[in-house]
């Protein structure tokens, strides 16, 4: 048998405001974040840096263009340029608040390619620590986060470079 719930009460707040995925009538889920002060850690001209509402990992955050664009080569030029200095900048923010040991930085793109949310581009900035994947994701496909988001998204903004 296997445990893949883990109760975790902070987060029904976060939940409850986000809500499911909904259907593409309703819009984009990441469009819909960006157009709003929560998850937003940094707003560029182009770019946004949110955080993940199911992280990896403590620190887990994604790099986005504002518009709305599939395909990687769909960006023009300055989006191009400024995603990734953004995802530059969540690097060096994630090392100074967490000092990790590693890091991921990428972009799943169509379903095949393991995108959880198709026609919005984004690149996943993930902080690693040696040994972090524990008995939990090895045995029970479960994930233990020992921060709430809120506190990564202070610790996130305060680390922000200028």
């Amino acid at each position: 048998m296997s445990l893949d719930r883990l109760w975790a009460g902070w987060r029904s707040e976060y939940v409850g405001s986000t809500g499911e995925p909904r259907p593409p009538d309703d819009g984009c889920v990441l469009c819909r974040v960006v157009a709003g002060p929560e998850a937003v850690v940094w707003r560029g001209e182009r770019v946004a840096v949110i955080l993940n509402a199911y992280p990896y990992t403590t620190g887990h955050v994604m790099a986005l263009p504002l518009r709305h664009v599939a395909d990687i080569e769909a960006l023009d030029g300055d989006e191009a340029v400024e995603l990734w200095a953004a995802a530059t900048a969540a690097v060096r923010a994630i090392k100074a608040a967490y000092d990790p040991h590693g890091m991921n930085v990428g972009a799943n793109l169509g379903r095949a390619g393991g995108a959880g949310v198709l026609g919005h581009l984004h690149l996943h900035v993930v902080p690693r620590w040696e040994g972090d994947t524990n008995f939990m994701t090895s045995v029970a496909e479960t994930r233990v986060l020992p921060e709430s988001l809120d506190s990564t998204f202070r610790r996130l903004q305060e680390a922000w470079p200028s």
